[in-house]
């Protein structure tokens, strides 16, 4: 059976233009409107219109988002059900994933580095006040848009609120949730986390984007997660071959990658300055990949939120 398009529809005053991705549970299309312009929209699959967990975690997903309002944080403009859909729209995000930029280009130079994580430290934090609890940060989910070195925090799915009722999870005691190569330690026994492991996984994003690598050199999921409640990770200055990275700057990235949570920086803001003051205190910083300006340049293109 052919994949469901909804292309021409309008679904809650959006209209349709183009099916431009799949997920697992939604497909995003792009969608205009009078008075957000150009959108996204993403449609809960038809196969899951009848779970009603399915949809409760999907519209809860879209109430988290559009609790954020911050320029690093795509903005959620709406949601809910019509005629048997369920959709949510979000603003459309010029640019490419952190993971692409990086992949093409190879490791950033630390002034970006610390230009991103300050801004997706200020998103995140506000995302904080607000009691949500991202737990899926990754390369992936942020777009940065290379002629305006700006980023955009995608994707609440796996979100929480920290004021939550724990009988209230949609997700079974013991099992975790996000990606194991970001995921905090603490979060791999299905326990609820804080705002802690945020600032892990935000650690581990300084972590490759700097280095090009992560801290664990685990190829299973099984070897990595025993390396992620077992061994300290790789130190930062033996990450990238022939690059040596200022001291405080180091201490700064691997104090987030703590296994404690309660040793790690106090939030996100006091890590993204931590590494913003360890680039600062270099007396010599490591040389930029050749050629860096230019692939950053190059990179164009919208990208649509990530299922």
């Amino acid at each position: 059976m052919p994949p469901e398009n909804l292309t021409g529809r309008t679904v809650g005053g959006y209209r349709l233009l183009e099916r431009v991705g799949e997920g697992g549970t939604a497909t995003v299309y792009r969608a205009e409107h009078p008075e957000h312009q150009r959108c996204a929209v993403k449609i809960l699959k038809e196969r899951l219109r009848q779970d009603p967990t399915a949809i409760k975690r999907f519209l809860r997903e879209a109430g988290y988002g559009s609790r954020v309002h911050h320029p690093a944080v795509v903005w959620t403009y709406g949601f809910g059900e019509e005629d048997g859909l369920y959709y949510m729209a979000l603003e459309w995000a010029d640019g490419q994933p952190l993971s692409t930029v990086v992949h093409r280009t190879g490791r950033l130079a630390p002034d970006l580095v610390a230009h991103i994580i300050t801004q997706l430290a200020a998103g995140l934090a506000t995302a904080h006040q607000a009691g949500i609890i991202h737990r899926d940060l990754k390369p992936d989910n942020i777009v940065f848009d290379a002629n305006t070195r700006t980023v955009k925090l995608l994707d609440f799915g796996i979100a929480r609120d920290a004021q939550q009722d724990p009988s209230d999870r949609l997700t079974r005691t013991g099992f975790f949730v996000g990606t194991l190569h970001y995921v905090a330690p603490e979060a791999l026994s299905g326990e609820l986390v804080g705002e802690a492991a945020d600032t892990y996984s935000l650690a581990t994003i300084s972590y490759f984007l700097l280095t090009g690598r992560r801290p664990y050199s685990g190829e299973s999921p099984r070897e990595l997660f025993q390396q992620l409640l077992t061994e300290p990770p790789i130190p930062l200055s033996e990450a990238a071959k022939g690059v040596s990275f200022p001291r405080k700057l180091e201490n700064a990235v691997m104090r987030g990658l703590g296994k404690d949570p309660a040793k790690r920086q106090a939030g996100v803001l006091e890590f993204a300055r931590d590494v913003a003051e360890g680039v600062a205190a270099a007396d010599e910083q490591p040389t930029s990949p050749k050629g860096l300006v230019g692939a950053l340049k190059s990179l164009w293109g919208g990208n649509r939120p990530k299922e």
